[in-house]
């Protein structure tokens, strides 16, 4: 953790969205806890500052894709913004939690028409790309990184919620190695102010409906491990996932029950799009196996521990690269043939 690096911005952030007249904020594709809780937040403190005349809706808006109705409990879901068709000149776009522009998706017009931008992200790709950025690869989350740009007067039980949502789903609860004292501090400031943490974790974190349950089970029945046991790998196609009633968004949470079998170094969970490629997510358990330098090798990015990447349509063929582009990492000339 750099604080001073975070003191520093500070400064710049609280400043450059007192002077902008009208700020949208962005997240990456598929939005995620910490996507949705850094987002969401920085959206709540904007209009707490900057907002008193009562003109929130005029000043900012939350532009991301759909997400999961789990977080529905959070302040301003019901509020965000889908639809891109007409886009607005903004004076300042903000970027959270988001590696590269390719990664804003749709989006990616409100931050090339903004007349200024700012990123906050704690992605090891990130080389940031807007006119100022924070980038701390070693952060728990992009949450917590906001958090530290708030002045403290201004956060209330609705921004306590969700940066506390966004550090528990980056951290695993505070289980990965990405939990800092520093994190564990302001999850312990957020329920200061009164949150239920209990029914965050509970509801957002390890609930699911039976069709979620079901393809849980599928996948758990299946799984493959490879790699003398290294690596455990499960995979789901569409029209499985549509005999079970899921989408991508009822994905979350089964490549953990994965990464947590005994003796793996890591994890592989793969389901299939729209388009038919495979959107993959990747774990690891060990700093013999980086999940970011393999998601980049297929144009993906993300962290150490915890990233991801889009392959082709050929599921064991795909199967065959990321295996073997692991192995290369873990000094096995391996490779899974199927």
């Amino acid at each position: 953790m750099d604080l001073k690096k975070r003191t520093e911005f500070k400064a710049l952030f609280n400043k450059k969205i007192s002077n902008a007249g009208s700020v949208c904020i962005l997240g990456h594709i598929s939005p995620d806890g910490d996507c949705l809780g850094s987002t969401l937040s920085v959206a709540s403190y904007i209009k707490n500052c900057f907002c008193a005349d009562g003109k929130e809706e005029d000043r900012v808006r939350v532009y991301l894709e759909e997400a999961s109705s789990k977080f529905a409990y959070l302040k301003g879901f019901s509020d965000i913004c889908h639809d891109e068709k007409e886009v607005t000149s903004y004076d300042l776009c903000i970027v959270l939690d988001c590696g590269d522009t390719g990664r804003v998706g749709k989006f990616l017009p409100f931050l090339k028409a903004a007349g200024d931008s700012i990123c906050v992200d704690h992605h090891i790709t990130n080389e940031g790309f807007a006119a100022s950025s924070l980038i701390e690869p070693d952060a728990s989350s992009t949450s917590e990184l906001v958090y530290d740009l708030f002045l403290p007067e201004y956060i209330d039980r609705d921004i306590a919620e969700a940066v506390y949502t966004g550090i528990i789903h980056d951290t695993g609860v505070f289980r990965y190695d990405c939990t800092s004292a520093h994190t564990m501090e302001i999850a312990g400031a957020c329920m200061s102010h009164g949150i239920d943490f209990g029914h965050i974790i509970d509801d957002s974190f390890f609930a699911m409906d039976k069709n979620q349950k079901a393809v849980l089970g599928r996948v758990l029945s299946e799984m493959e491990v490879l790699l003398d046991g290294k690596i455990a790998l499960g995979h789901i196609d569409a029209a499985a996932m549509e005999l079970y009633g899921v989408t991508s968004k009822d994905m979350d949470g089964i490549v953990d029950q994965l990464r947590t079998t005994r003796g793996v170094l890591g994890a592989i969970f793969m389901y299939q799009c729209r388009n038919r490629t495979y959107k993959v997510s990747l774990r690891s358990n060990s700093d013999s196996f980086n999940a970011a330098r393999t998601a980049m090798a297929f144009g993906g990015g993300g962290h150490v521990k915890a990233a991801g990447c889009f392959m082709g349509t050929d599921l064991r063929d795909d199967i065959n690269k990321l295996v073997h582009e692991i192995s290369l990492q873990l000094d096995s000339e391996e490779a899974y043939e199927q």
